[in-house]
């Protein structure tokens, strides 16, 4: 039986009546002032996010501490790397030509696909001993939220592990005028959310809520 694409997918899960319910519990919006948000929650605002202008294609101890709101851990040696060694400078060469100022929605194939400097941050990060490319798609999210997406084995296995993340997800962000993310943007809206959280923030965490305890419970592929 063929599998929905990955537009109809999307669509069925974020228009769901919980997804509003599940973005107002991860970042605390409207709850009472004893309801604790999820540390997740300020891995784009920490420290005033890591697109910032004064750090945008630097990795940072911030992005560093911001990654780690999203339950991974990078390896000390590699943070050292980062912060002060070649790996830190490589990086910093690619993000330089990584535009921070787009939606994914607004970008071109080519800015994600294989061999475009975002794609090639992303390898050269997976190639790190100990970072996987769930850290390495995190450390990236931080520095180009708007661009690039969180993107764990809960949401890949909720969306039936689609084989080309970044490109498939993209195409479901252009299909029929771009609907889906306007959807997203009304979701963040209807969650009290600030403009900061981006619209592939808000895709991530209702994927991420909708899934996560069922992926834990029934041990799904990839965990």
């Amino acid at each position: 039986m063929r599998q929905p694409s990955l537009h109809h997918r999307l669509s069925s899960l974020i228009s769901s009546e919980q997804a509003v319910s599940d973005l107002r519990r991860y970042f605390g919006s409207g709850l009472p002032d004893d309801a604790v948000p999820f540390t997740g929650s300020r891995f784009e605002h920490l420290a005033g996010g890591g697109d910032r202008q004064a750090v945008v294609s630097a990795v940072t101890a911030d992005d560093l501490i911001a990654v780690q709101t999203l339950s991974v851990r990078i390896p000390a040696q590699v943070a050292v790397d980062l912060l002060e060694g070649d790996l830190g400078v490589r990086l910093s060469e690619l993000l330089n030509s990584v535009r921070f100022d787009i939606d994914m929605v607004d970008a071109e194939a080519a800015d994600l696909a294989n061999g475009s400097p975002a794609h090639t941050a992303w390898r050269v990060l997976c190639d790190q001993p100990g970072i996987g490319w769930v850290t390495a798609g995190k450390i990236l999210a931080r520095k180009r939220p708007r661009l690039l997406p969180v993107y764990d084995q809960v949401v890949r296995c909720v969306l039936g592990r689609p084989k080309s993340f970044w490109l498939d997800l993209h195409g479901a962000l252009r299909a029929d005028d771009q609907a889906l993310h306007r959807d997203l943007t009304a979701l963040r809206q209807a969650a009290d959310l600030p403009a900061t959280v981006s619209a592939l923030r808000v895709c991530d965490v209702v994927l991420w809520m909708r899934h996560r305890t069922d992926h834990r419970q029934r041990s799904c592929v990839g965990t």
